[in-house]
């Protein structure tokens, strides 16, 4: 009961938030047409300095793992083009094709897993948890990037789709926040205080603008992709990948970080990165909202599971 209650503490918030944007359109303090346009301010502000500031705060020298760091990427990128290959040979439309990528690979460590971690080990040790998000989130940025603009449906050089990656504001955020860290750099502190609560407008305003764009009937126009997108990002991930890393020895604290990220729904902001981008919002939107739902059931059974096997 204890681990089901970290799961739905962890996943509530994101509910909320998004209900906040539903009931905002339905009284019509938002309509539905300007969320486009509210997601690209988000996009082109308040993400990249979410992504800077994530970078930039991170003692990279304290706690961490070399071998729980270097398993964790290379998962990462496994999990990645094998979902890439799967959806090039399952997802007919292009634009749903980034998107389900996105959906399989991409977990919510941020908003769900971090939490529900910290639940988990009572902040024993968290250091470790949060430096691997340092790590991994940026990772996931640039991956989303280039499986998003490789759909996008424009034609291009292999040169224009590589500054179409560069020039991403998420990948233009975390590249300064690598800068800062590696020059050991510091803003003044009135300016550190503004990027560090502008970055954490992020989170809450993509919730709410999905929550805006969200209808209940949409799922009926790509109840497939959905469908499998759920079960690989909610099932089949997190039960190759968490039976890997009790094979190769992770315990405790690092089993629990990796649980965090394997275990976790479809990260909130690859809603707004498909609206720009050029992908299927409705069906990025959906991955969200019913993997937030379902991960609550099916992180709780992963870690009453992994509990039982002592793996932490």
């Amino acid at each position: 009961m204890n681990a089901f209650t970290l799961c739905l503490s962890a996943v509530a918030p994101l509910f909320l938030m998004i209900a906040v944007g539903y009931g905002a359109k339905r009284v019509r303090l938002i309509r539905e047409e300007s969320v486009p346009e509210m997601n690209a301010v988000a996009f082109r502000i308040f993400m990249p300095l979410l992504c800077f500031y994530n970078v930039y705060s991170a003692g990279l020298a304290e706690a961490i793992r070399p071998r729980l760091t270097v398993f964790a990427v290379a998962a990462v990128l496994v999990i990645f083009v094998l979902s890439w290959l799967f959806a090039a040979w399952t997802v007919p439309r292009r634009d749903r094709r980034g998107v389900v990528v996105q959906g399989l690979y991409r977990s919510n460590y941020l908003i769900i897993g971090l939490p529900f971690a910290s639940g988990l080990m009572g902040g024993e040790e968290m250091a470790v948890v949060s430096v691997l998000g340092a790590i991994i989130i940026p990772l996931y940025n640039l991956l989303a990037v280039i499986v998003l603009q490789a759909h996008s449906g424009k034609r291009g050089s292999f040169v224009r789709l590589l500054l179409g990656i560069l020039m991403n504001p998420l990948i233009l955020g975390s590249l300064t926040g690598i800068v800062f860290l590696l020059l050991k750099l510091r803003l003044p502190a009135p300016v550190e205080r503004a990027v560090r609560d502008l970055s954490r407008v992020a989170s809450p305003l993509l919730l709410v603008l999905l929550g805006a764009f969200f209808r209940f009937s949409s799922f009926r126009a790509h109840w497939k992709e959905l469908l499998v997108t759920c079960v690989g990002r909610l099932i089949v991930i997190p039960g190759l990948a968490l039976a890997v890393s009790a094979l190769l020895g992770f315990r405790g604290v690092e089993f629990v970080a990796l649980l965090a990220m394997f275990g976790a729904s479809t990260a909130a902001n690859s809603f707004t990165m498909a609206q720009q981008m050029g992908g299927d919002a409705a069906l990025a939107g959906n991955i969200v909202v019913w993997t937030g739902a379902l991960c609550t059931f099916t992180l709780f059974g992963w870690s009453l599971l992994f509990k039982t096997l002592g793996m932490f």
